[in-house]
C-alpha cells in the first residue's frame, strides 16, 4: 500500500492531483504569510506605514529575482526527478537531487554578494524615491542574509512532494511561517525595530524551514536522499536541469522586470502613493492565485510521472481536470474581488486615500482574472512533460512581450497611471489563451 501511494500511475488521476494540491496549497498559503504578514504590519505602522509599505514594494524585484534562481534549479530538477522516478531510475533521480542542492547553494552565495553590496544603487534603479529608499534599504540589508535559507527551503521542498510526501512538504512552510508570525509583532512593535524587525523575523523563519527540509532529505524517511557522492554537478545534468527550469526562471525573472518597470512608471505618473498601492494589489493577487497555483503544482509531478510511465490517457485526464478546476476557481475569485475591493485594500492600510484609490485600481488590475487559469495549465503541462522551449516562449510572451510594452505605452497614450494597472488584465487574456490553445493543439491532441 505504501508503494502504491507513491506510484502516481495507478488510482484516480483526480484524487492523485487533489492529494498533492491540497497540502501544497496550504503550504503555499502559509509560505505567503512570510511576506503578507510583514506588509500588513508595516502598512499599519503609525505615521510611516504607507511610505514604509512603498519601500517594501521597491524590494520586491530583488526578492522575486532570488525566487527566479530558486525556480531555475528547483523546479527544473523536480520535473526531471519525477520523470526519472516514473522510469524507476532511482540512481539518476538522486543524482538530480544532489546536483540541485549544489547549484542552489552556489547561486545563493553569488546573489547575496550582489544584492548586499550593491543594494542602494539597485533600489534606486528599481523605482525608489529619496524617501522610500530609507525603508527599502533597512529591509533589504537584513533580508539578503537569508538568501541561502530561502533558496534551499523553497528549491528543495518540491523533492519532498515529488516523492509522495506532500504533508511533510506542507509542514516546511507551516513551521517557518508560524515562527515568522510570532516574531513579527515582537520585533516590529515590542522591540521597536520597525522594518528591520520584519526582515529579521523572515530570515530566522526561513532558516528554520531550510533545516527542516535538509533534515528530511538526508534522513531515513525519504525514499531518495541528498548524498555527498551525488552533489558534484555534471555539465550534462546541469544543462538539463536549467533547460527545464528556464520557464520558471523566465516567468519569475520577467515578473521582476515588470515590477521594476511598473514601479518606475508609477513613480513618474503618480508618486509613492501608487507604488504602495501596487504593493497591496500584488499581495491580493498572490493570495487569490494560490489555489490555482496549488492545483497546477500538484498536477505537475502526477503528469510528469505518468508521461514517464507511458500512461498518456492519464496525462490527458489530468490536464482536463486541472483546466476545469482552475477556471472555476479564478472565476469565483474575480467575483469576490469585484464585491469587496475596499475591504481587501483595508487589510493592508488604514489610510483613507490609499483605500479609496486602491479600490479603484483593484477593479482595473483584476479585470478578467479567470484568464490566468489558462496560463497556469498550459505552463504546467509544458514543464511537466519536459517541453522547455514552449514553456519559455509563453513565459516571455505574456510578460516581456505584452506587459512591459503596454506598461510603457498606455500611460503615455493618455491613460496615465491607470494604464499601468490595465496592462496586467490585457496580458492575462492574450497570453493565457495563446499558451493554453498552443498546449492543447501541440500536446493534448497528440498524446
Amino acid at each position: 500500500m505504501a508503494a502504491e501511494e507513491k506510484d502516481f500511475s495507478v488510482g484516480s488521476v483526480k484524487r492523485r492531483i487533489i492529494a498533492q494540491a491540497v497540502p501544497l496549497t496550504v503550504a503555499q498559503v502559509v509560505q505567503l504569510l512570510y511576506n503578507v504578514v510583514d506588509r500588513i504590519y508595516i502598512g499599519h505602522l503609525e505615521s510611516i506605514g504607507d511610505v514604509a509599505l512603498t519601500g517594501l514594494g521597491i524590494t520586491f524585484p530583488v526578492i522575486v529575482l532570488i525566487a527566479a534562481f530558486t525556480s531555475l534549479f528547483g523546479s527544473g530538477g523536480t520535473a526531471l526527478f519525477s520523470i526519472a522516478r516514473g522510469k524507476r531510475d532511482e540512481t539518476e533521480a538522486e543524482a538530480i537531487l544532489g546536483n540541485v542542492f549544489s547549484l542552489l547553494l552556489a547561486s545563493s552565495a553569488v546573489l547575496f554578494g550582489v544584492c548586499y553590496f550593491l543594494r542602494r544603487p539597485i533600489l534606486f534603479l528599481f523605482g525608489a524615491s529619496e524617501l522610500s529608499v530609507l525603508y527599502a534599504d533597512q529591509y533589504l540589508q537584513i533580508y539578503v542574509f537569508g538568501t541561502a535559507f530561502s533558496m534551499l527551503a523553497t528549491g528543495l521542498n518540491g523533492y519532498i512532494n515529488a516523492q509522495g510526501f506532500p504533508r511533510v512538504g506542507m509542514l516546511t512552510t507551516i513551521l517557518g511561517a508560524a515562527v515568522n508570525i510570532l516574531l513579527d509583532p515582537l520585533f516590529i512593535f515590542a522591540l521597536d525595530m520597525g522594518v528591520r524587525g520584519a526582515a529579521l523575523a523572515t530570515v530566522i523563519s526561513q532558516g528554520i524551514s531550510a533545516l527542516w527540509v535538509l533534515r528530511f532529505l538526508t534522513g531515513k524517511k525519504a525514499l531518495l536522499r541528498i548524498k555527498i557522492s551525488r552533489m558534484r554537478p555534471t555539465w550534462k545534468r546541469a544543462k538539463s536541469i536549467i533547460a527545464i527550469g528556464l520557464p520558471g526562471f523566465v516567468m519569475q525573472g520577467t515578473n521582476s522586470l515588470v515590477q521594476i518597470v511598473c514601479n518606475n512608471q508609477l513613480q513618474a505618473y503618480g508618486g509613492d502613493l501608487y507604488v504602495g498601492i501596487l504593493t497591496v494589489l500584488g499581495s491580493v493577487r498572490e493570495i487569490l492565485s494560490l489555489p490555482v497555483m496549488g492545483v497546477s503544482n500538484g498536477a505537475q509531478p502526477v503528469l510528469g510521472y505518468n508521461y514517464g510511465a507511458g500512461k498518456n490517457e492519464r496525462v490527458k485526464e489530468g490536464i482536463r481536470f486541472t483546466a476545469v478546476l482552475g477556471f472555476v476557481y479564478t472565476m469565483l475569485a474575480w467575483i469576490v474581488v469585484m464585491l469587496i475591493p475596499r475591504q481587501l485594500i483595508g487589510v493592508f492600510s488604514s489610510d483613507p486615500r490609499t483605500v479609496s484609490t486602491g479600490a479603484q485600481m483593484l477593479g482595473l488590475y483584476f479585470f478578467g482574472f479567470f484568464f490566468m487559469a489558462f496560463q497556469f495549465v498550459g505552463q504546467t503541462t509544458f514543464q511537466a512533460l519536459g517541453k522547455a522551449k514552449q514553456a519559455i516562449f509563453f513565459s516571455l510572451f505574456r510578460k516581456a512581450i505584452i506587459v512591459v510594452p503596454l506598461t510603457l505605452l498606455l500611460p503615455a497614450a493618455g491613460f496615465g497611471v491607470e494604464g499601468v494597472f490595465l496592462a496586467e488584465p490585457i496580458s492575462n487574456a492574450i497570453g493565457g489563451l495563446a499558451c493554453f490553445i498552443t498546449m492543447w493543439v501541440m500536446i493534448y491532441r497528440k498524446l
